[in-house]
């Protein structure tokens, strides 16, 4: 739920931040003056101004001068602040003093002392550890809220309401805040008590259900989907708030949670179940609604093919050498395709398996078909798209040297 512009503030230093501070532990004044950078001139607290950079700044990012203080840990939230700190704002990073983030001990594999896990969503980061159990530490926190324009928590509904940072207390030193709460569930509700994990949410989702092999068991997705999915809605609210705010003037609280992220995904699976009562199932790297939309094996590996109209399947048939298949009244169509799926598919996958990988690619390139291989992380990160496209960031880390991550370009 939306609950609103955006301010000058000093700029977020970049690369990735040392590990929580142990002077911050009992939540001293030290460490505020640590994490948090001088504010620029006339940049006092309240509400913000929304005054525009200089004309002609070529190098100025689109949240330059936006502070957020980002009390999450694992992944949706630190994915989501990471985004945000791309774009230029200014991201502190409130840890618990000594273990700090959970996802500081995820490993191996770890880069020196520090957790890769850790290392891939929280670029462009400052981080300070308090002790929010401690009233002192509780006092920092309210004086980093008021100097900030967004705070970002993921803790159980009414955790922070108990320690005085709910959003009516952060409200009221802060009225200006746009105040993001990331939850398994939601604020109300009857299992909002419920830890939430990404695995969890696509269980209870239906995620798990609909991901795997045909007539295998349900499987989670290779990265948390969930989660990051959460991340990138919570990144547009937050932006979609900080807007709002320009308009209005006023603070608001957005609500973002795994469960209805991840059930508005399931979008046309969801939409078969309510208008249709269709109840989804399983179809490994196929599609239950379009047919050929698959990987095949090759003698030496996969290529996924996805023919989305009657005219790329006719080209399909064409590069397969099979004219008399595009002919054949049963695959007519598409809706025909999806009724006589087995047959269809035998026909293709054998055809498939005569050829290697790289010689299926030669042989669509130029047709128009939408196709690609299935790559290893070797593979991928050797693509000559992937290069161009410049999906590597790297650069220096106080501890663990030369590191390197993915980036959105």
């Amino acid at each position: 739920m939306l609950r609103a512009g955006l301010g000058r503030r000093s700029r977020c230093c970049g690369g990735l931040w040392r590990s929580p501070c142990p002077a911050a532990a009992s939540g001293s004044a030290r460490a505020l003056s640590a994490a948090s950078a001088s504010p620029s001139p006339g940049s006092g607290g309240g509400a913000r101004s929304g005054d525009a950079p200089p004309a002609g700044a070529s190098n100025v990012k689109p949240l330059d001068g936006v502070k957020i203080l980002d009390l999450t840990r694992i992944l949706a939230g630190p994915f989501a602040t990471m985004n945000l700190g791309d774009l230029g704002a200014e991201v502190i990073k409130v840890e618990r003093p000594g273990a700090g983030d959970d996802t500081r001990a995820w490993g191996p594999p770890f880069a020196g002392t520090e957790s890769v896990y850790f290392l891939s969503v929280n670029r462009n980061k400052k981080s300070i550890a308090i002790n929010m159990k401690d009233s002192k530490g509780v006092k920092l926190i309210k004086e980093l809220a008021a100097a900030s324009d967004v705070f970002v928590e993921n803790f159980v509904p009414g955790k922070l309401a108990e320690m005085g940072l709910g959003y009516e207390d952060i409200k009221k030193i802060a009225p200006h805040i746009v105040y993001c709460s990331i939850t398994g569930y939601g604020q109300t509700g009857p299992v909002v008590q419920r830890g939430g994990y990404d695995s969890i949410a696509a269980a209870v989702s239906g995620l798990m259900h609909i991901t795997g092999h045909e007539d295998g068991e349900p499987v989670r997705a290779g990265v948390a989907m969930t989660d990051l999915a959460t991340g990138l809605y919570t990144y547009g609210a937050i932006m979609a708030g900080l807007l709002q705010r320009y308009k209005t003037g006023k603070g608001l609280h957005i609500d973002c949670n795994l469960l209805s992220t991840q059930v508005a995904c399931l979008t046309h699976v969801a939409a078969n179940y309510l208008n249709c009562k269709i109840e989804a199932k399983r179809w490994g790297t196929a599609h239950g609604s379009i047919v050929p939309y698959q990987a095949f094996k090759t003698k030496d590996g996969y290529i996924v093919v996805g023919a989305g109209n009657d005219h790329q399947f006719v080209t399909v048939c064409k590069i397969l050498n099979l004219p008399e298949v595009s002919k054949d009244s049963r695959y007519k169509t598409n809706t025909l395709r999806v009724q006589n799926r087995k047959e269809l598919i035998d026909i293709l996958s054998t055809r498939f398996s005569e050829k290697a990988t790289t010689e299926w690619l030669q042989l669509f390139e130029g047709h128009g078909v939408p196709y690609g291989p299935i790559n290893n992380m070797q593979q991928v990160f050797s693509d000559p798209q992937v290069l161009h496209n410049g999906l590597v960031m790297e650069m220096n880390h106080p501890t663990a040297g030369r590191i390197a991550v993915p980036e959105r370009h």
